[in-house]
């Protein structure tokens, strides 16, 4: 069966359908690591978009619930050169063309890829449709302007838990960690509790005396969307500074940036794969890190706060991490707790953060 996949500049790719029989919109990006597409599927960060991988073959060690990051799959759509249809690992329970089918996503193959990543490198992500119907170009272009893009989207708010929950409790915890979730990786949590932490889980829309209430920290996670487009939270984040300590990574990054009264901006293509250079600017070490964000932080707002800049991307300079010693706050903007890897700058979360914290 044929599928396509339409950008909003009438660039089109036609391949062979994969995954589930459907027709999706999103953003289209592009995600250059080799291996942890199980983790990448079910990253709540990744709602409304359709990914590109740029590995040759996906899909050939399956899926399992165990490396989930997120109860479901997120992703709106999914492309690669290959998905390989035969599953090999002791650990599968499921293949990758049963999972997308059961979550009603639809995936394309057999496409130059690499012109696909060429061409969103060079004219931005945009909005694209993806299609395992028979859906005509018309029908598909009149859904994508339809759909309103990532821009003031407050995507955090929707994937985010509704009902407070505890993840670990210990009888004498290093910390009582309370988490802020805007879409949480599972594994940021088993991090904390691997430190000897207690983690509660909260809301995105839990008002600041109540996330704060019992805390030794608070946790902002991950998630989708536009940071700009979330006033309530970075309201929350503001009403907590100087009062708790506060850790964040992703989103959590930005929400920390927009309460110190930085600007978020969107890039132009964004950072998605696991082989970005980050350096440390606490220990000058170059680390090479986890990465799924399409806005940044502007530097300069943070400094004019007091923080400092800790991490700066190397291959555009772009604001990484920062700090501010007076505020008792740290956060990276990629994926230290990065699952399956590279793990260069997990000592952030279960070292570092808990350090400034106090913990």
């Amino acid at each position: 069966m044929r599928a396509r996949l339409l950008l909003e500049d009438g660039r089109s790719f036609e391949g062979e359908a994969f995954g589930a029989i459907a027709t999706r919109v999103g953003e289209v990006v592009f995600n250059t690591a080799m291996a942890g597409y199980q983790e990448i599927l079910t990253d709540p960060s990744y709602t409304e978009q359709i990914v590109v991988m740029t590995a040759a073959q996906v899909g050939n060690y399956g899926m399992n619930t165990a490396d989930d990051e997120s109860g479901n799959i997120h992703a709106a759509g999914f492309v690669a050169r290959e998905f390989s249809r035969v599953t090999s690992n002791h650990r599968s329970e499921q293949s990758l063309q049963g999972a997308l089918t059961a979550a009603g996503v639809p995936a394309l193959h057999g496409i130059d890829t690499r012109a696909l990543v060429r061409h969103i490198r060079s004219q931005g992500a945009m909005r694209a449709a993806i299609s395992t119907e028979d859906t005509s170009e018309e029908q598909l272009r009149e859904r994508i302007f339809a759909w309103p893009g990532m821009a003031g989207r407050a995507l955090a708010t929707e994937v985010s838990t509704q009902t407070r929950y505890t993840f670990h409790a210990a009888e004498q915890p290093r910390a009582r960690i309370h988490v802020l979730d805007g879409g949480v990786k599972r594994n940021q949590l088993r991090l904390f509790v691997k430190a000897g932490c207690s983690v509660e889980v909260f809301p995105a829309n839990t008002p600041a005396e109540v996330l704060g209430d019992g805390a030794d920290a608070v946790f902002l996670s991950n998630g989708p969307g536009d940071p700009s487009a979330l006033p309530g939270m970075v309201a929350t984040v503001r009403a907590l500074l100087g009062k708790k300590p506060l850790l964040g990574v992703c989103l959590g990054h930005q929400l920390l940036g927009l309460a110190l009264g930085a600007d978020t901006f969107k890039l132009r293509f964004g950072h998605r794969g696991g082989n970005h250079p980050v350096r440390d600017n606490v220990t000058g070490r170059i680390e090479i890190t986890s990465q799924n964000h399409g806005f940044c932080v502007d530097p300069k707002g943070v400094e004019r706060a007091g923080g400092t800049v800790t991490h700066v991307n190397l291959n555009d300079g772009t604001l990484e991490g920062f700090s501010h010693a007076d505020l008792r706050l740290a956060c990276v903007q990629f994926h230290p707790e990065a699952m399956p890897g590279p793990r260069d700058s997990e000592h952030l979360l279960v070292q570092r953060f808990l350090q400034i914290a106090g913990v």
